[in-house]
């Protein structure tokens, strides 16, 4: 439930001084009367602030607690209404992040523009749940694009004068060489957003039309989904769970950059019992704060890959080892090893499919015998746009989506998808959902793997023992008025 105000009729006195508070992400003055104040409230730590604001009118103050999600809703408002529209020059600013990171929602009239609207820009971008933030110049002009739901969408057109400027800020944020522009750097940002705190993976890279940033945002606040929240359901979820419980094995979540692999993985040992086992994870960024479960973060500097990494944790008496992704021989050696050697492995590859996944590892080099005796789950997935529930209508499908899915019979001739409007940013989707293929190493599968064949050969395996495609999975959400036909067929055709 969503709560509103008129923020136009708050004095500008009141929003000038607000304005002017170094840190002001947890309370935000919604209502100014006679004789009072009202101020909403993120937790009731920040009333010395409000009390201070109303005091400063000669005013009492009168607060209510909200919860975040509607709190940083109405602070975005409040900040894109208030916030006067500063002409933006082109000048470099110096400084960086404290110990204690960039307070994202800290800035005010005494910053540099350009400190405003990276700030912003990034505050914006959380707000919004976008993944990613691409900072690009574009024939004439500097374009800033947000990844949400998996698709890029342009939220802002600037002058190309300020990209050296606005790409330096960001250097300086994530403790880069500002003065280094001929080759790619990786940074780090580490900020806060009220009670929120985010970690920021910064990427710069010279290209023809100036250096481009991407920053790849990292909630690890957010809370860890249930496996039946991400999609799974039925005999599929039984399964997954099955080999989850075993006590020696691999288990590979395959999918490109962005599918939702890692969640997945964490989806399932959020549902372990952590008090009698020993859970460990190396990965390249840790991306969710899990209790119960100690997590390690690569350092290559330091000489801690994933393959050393894992050979340490083997002398940590662990039951479960989580490996962030399978990069090379060396790791995938190392993994099978340990599910060898009586531990559960969960991790991740870089596959188009789940049969895939079997082939990609004997090409690095692991001994089919091996990988047999090792192996005993893969799972496929990609994540498919949902459709907005606030304004979806039935509609007809064309015969050039029928020709997206190559043959494939008994499709729907009629399907649900959303028009666009303001709740889901007129894109007609609102949210994502999993679909899966999962195949299970059989005694049958075994052999097929001990004879090394195809890809294609495992494929017509798993269909004949009755799996489901990640295709066939999102036919049946499209059935199910999940999603539409032209979206599983973005992200499941090649």
């Amino acid at each position: 439930m969503s709560i509103s105000y008129d923020l136009s009729k708050v004095p500008r006195d009141v929003v000038d001084l607000f304005l002017t508070f170094p840190q002001r992400s947890e309370f935000i003055p919604v209502e100014v009367g006679e004789r009072e104040i009202k101020v909403l409230l993120q937790n009731e730590s920040s009333l010395p602030m409000a009390d201070f604001l109303a005091w400063k009118f000669g005013k009492k103050v009168v607060t209510e607690v909200v919860d975040e999600d509607q709190f940083f809703p109405l602070l975005e408002q409040a900040l894109t209404e208030w916030e006067e529209e500063s002409s933006i020059e082109s000048e470099s600013e110096e400084g960086g992040a404290g110990e204690d990171g960039e307070d994202l929602l800290g800035w005010s009239h005494d910053d540099a523009p350009i400190v405003r609207l990276v700030n912003k820009t990034m505050h914006q971008a959380i707000i919004s749940g976008a993944s990613d933030i691409h900072f690009e110049g574009q024939g004439n002009g500097f374009v800033v694009r947000y990844r949400q739901d998996g698709v890029l969408k342009a939220v802002k057109r600037l002058d190309r004068g300020l990209q050296p400027t606005i790409i330096a800020r960001i250097k300086v944020m994530g403790e880069m060489d500002v003065a280094e522009s001929r080759k790619p750097q990786d940074g780090r940002i580490f900020i806060k957003l009220g009670q929120k705190e985010v970690d920021v993976r910064v990427s710069t890279i010279p290209t023809m039309s100036g250096e481009k940033a991407v920053l790849r945002i990292l909630d690890r606040s957010k809370n860890i989904l249930n496996l039946e929240d991400l999609g799974l359901k039925g005999k599929d979820l039984e399964l997954f769970r099955k080999v989850l419980a075993q006590p020696h094995g691999i288990v590979l979540v395959t999918g490109p950059t962005g599918s939702g692999k890692t969640t997945s993985l964490y989806a399932g040992l959020s549902e372990l019992p952590r008090e009698d086992k020993n859970i460990v994870t190396v990965e390249d960024p840790v991306e969710y704060q899990l209790s119960g479960i100690n997590q390690v973060q690569v350092n290559k500097a330091a000489g801690m890959t994933f393959a050393t990494t894992i050979r340490s944790f083997l002398r940590q008496d662990p039951d479960i080892i989580l490996v962030g992704e399978i990069r090379d021989q060396e790791t995938a050696s190392t993994a099978v090893q340990a599910a060898l050697t009586g531990h559960l492995v969960l991790s991740t590859l870089h596959t188009n499919d789940a049969a895939t996944a079997v082939t990609r590892m004997l090409d690095m080099g692991i001994e089919p015998f091996l990988l047999a005796s090792s192996l005993s789950l893969v799972l496929g997935q990609r994540l498919v746009r949902v459709n907005c529930s606030h304004c979806s209508k039935s509609i007809s499908v064309s015969e050039h989506t029928i020709k997206l899915f190559d043959g494939m019979e008994d499709l729907p001739t009629t399907q649900t998808a959303g028009a666009g409007c303001e709740h889901c940013n007129f894109t007609g989707f609102k949210g994502r959902k999993g679909v899966y293929e999962l195949i299970p190493v059989t005694e049958d599968m075994r052999g097929l793997i001990m004879d090394v064949v195809s890809a294609d050969s495992i494929k017509a395996y798993a269909k004949e023992q009755g799996r489901e495609t990640m295709a066939d999975h999102g036919v049946r959400l499209v059935r199910e008025g999940v999603t539409t036909l032209e979206e599983v067929a973005r992200v499941t055709k090649q």
